[in-house]
C-alpha cells in the first residue's frame, strides 16, 4: 500500500490551498487551452454514453440519496443565498434574452373571454397560452 496522508491532512491543505487559485480559474477561463463550446460539443458522443450509462444504472438517484437532505439543505443555506443574488444579477442579460421570446408570445396571444370564478372554461385559457408557449418553445 503507497503511503498517504490522513484524509484531515488532505482536506485541511486543500480548503486552505484551493481558495487562493482564484487567479488560475480566472486565467484558465479567460484563455482555455480548448474553447468551451468546441470541447462540449466534441464531446457530445461521450456525453451521451455517460448519460446513458448512469441512467441505466440510476446514478442520478444513487447520487441524490449519498448527499441526502441534510448535505443540500447545508449548502444551500450556507452558498445559496449570497451566490443568488450576484448569480441573478450577472444573468440580467442572459435572462432578458431567453425570456424575451417567450414575452412576446405571452404578448401576442389571444385568449378566450375570462369567465366567472371556478368556471371550467377558464381552463382553455390556460390551455390556449400553454400551447402558445410550447410552440415557441419547440420551434426550431
Amino acid at each position: 500500500m503507497p503511503p498517504i496522508k490522513p484524509i484531515t491532512d488532505i482536506a485541511e491543505k486543500w480548503a486552505r490551498v484551493a481558495p487562493t487559485r482564484q487567479e488560475d480559474y480566472l486565467k484558465g477561463v479567460q484563455a482555455p487551452r480548448v474553447q468551451w463550446e468546441a470541447g462540449a460539443t466534441a464531446a457530445d458522443t461521450a456525453w451521451k454514453a455517460g448519460t446513458t450509462a448512469a441512467v441505466a444504472g440510476s446514478r442520478f438517484t444513487a447520487g441524490v440519496r449519498a448527499a441526502g437532505n441534510a448535505k443540500w439543505q447545508r449548502k444551500a443555506t450556507e452558498l445559496g443565498p449570497s451566490r443568488f443574488a450576484t448569480g441573478t444579477q450577472a444573468a440580467r442579460p442572459d435572462f432578458e434574452k431567453g425570456f424575451g421570446p417567450f414575452r412576446q408570445v405571452i404578448e401576442a396571444t389571444t385568449l378566450p373571454p375570462r369567465r366567472p370564478k371556478g368556471d371550467p372554461g377558464n381552463i382553455e385559457r390556460v390551455r390556449t397560452m400553454a400551447a402558445a408557449l410550447r410552440a415557441a418553445k419547440t420551434r426550431s
